[in-house]
């Protein structure tokens, strides 16, 4: 172990080396973890009905932590608050795993519903 000679005040203190490995800062970009939290939604969306958009994300991160919003377009009929969970859900595991931040709260924004039309049913306008 070396040792350090400090200034007139101060006492003789071991040097702490730290390993290559371990010195420096990593910085996920919140664009980053944007893109995986819209990934991790289109996952949780699964089929998306014609015409509609894929999920995107919008990410605010401070320190470890990520604050997400998600819009989504689903499906018509189905059980909108269930396709939110699933979502939420979705994203805070993945979120977690891939970059190690805790997502305290995800927004999820839908957007637009899209009218599945059921076999035999007529499209367009009747009169």
């Amino acid at each position: 172990m070396t040792t350090v000679r400090a200034g007139a005040g101060e006492l003789d203190r071991p040097l702490t080396v730290v390993p290559a490995g371990e010195r420096g800062a990593t910085r996920i970009a919140d664009r980053v973890v944007a893109k995986i939290a819209s990934q991790a939604a289109r996952e949780a969306v699964g089929t998306l009905p014609p015409g509609a958009g894929r999920p995107s994300a919008t990410v605010v991160v401070h320190r470890e932590v990520a604050h997400v919003r998600v819009h989504v377009e689903l499906d018509y009929p189905c059980d909108v608050g269930a396709r939110c969970r699933q979502v939420r859900r979705q994203v805070v595991e993945r979120v977690g795993a891939l970059v190690g931040m805790q997502v305290p709260e995800v927004v999820v924004q839908v957007e637009r519903l899209h009218l599945v039309a059921g076999p035999g049913a007529v499209q367009g306008r009747t009169r």
